[in-house]
């Protein structure tokens, strides 16, 4: 008879779509390259695996300010494997369907991103548009190859 407990030993590499990186509440009431790290898996691969990433998704808008949740439809973010801004793995999105608190939008990949396994132990945030008072969760998923 199999282990009951058999899924529950599997590891991310055992799943695909797996969450591999969050972030939250994140201001992005300012411009800036870098504005948070998304740490890959809470502290890396230790340089023995990578991933591909399938999805990245921003939701949960909160007013750091507190009362209501701005609309963030202005709000410009992209997410990197660098912290100065450049080796993108999403286009610069304007988040259009980011109008309140119970809004997603997921970020439409880079082309390289639909071809490419990471490395880098983080992901990094950059936001190109500001939203005064706003604060946001990015979610990143993939399938992780150790």
């Amino acid at each position: 008879m199999a282990n009951p407990d058999s899924v529950g030993q599997n590891l991310q590499d055992s799943f695909g779509n797996f969450r591999i990186a969050t972030a939250g509440p994140v201001s992005i009431a300012a411009t800036g390259n870098a504005v948070v790290a998304l740490p890959f898996l809470k502290g890396g691969t230790g340089g023995t695996g990578s991933y591909t990433i399938r999805r990245i998704t921003v939701n949960n808008v909160s007013n750091t300010a507190g009362g209501t949740a701005p609309n963030c439809a202005t709000a410009n973010i992209s997410v990197g494997t660098t912290s100065d801004g450049a080796n993108l793995v999403t286009s610069n999105t304007v988040t259009t369907n980011l109008t309140g608190a119970n809004t997603f939008v997921d970020l439409t990949l880079a082309a390289a991103a639909n071809s490419t396994s990471y490395t880098a132990n983080a992901l990094f945030l950059n936001v190109n548009t500001n939203v005064a008072n706003a604060a946001i969760f990015v979610s990143v998923y993939g399938d992780v190859q150790f």
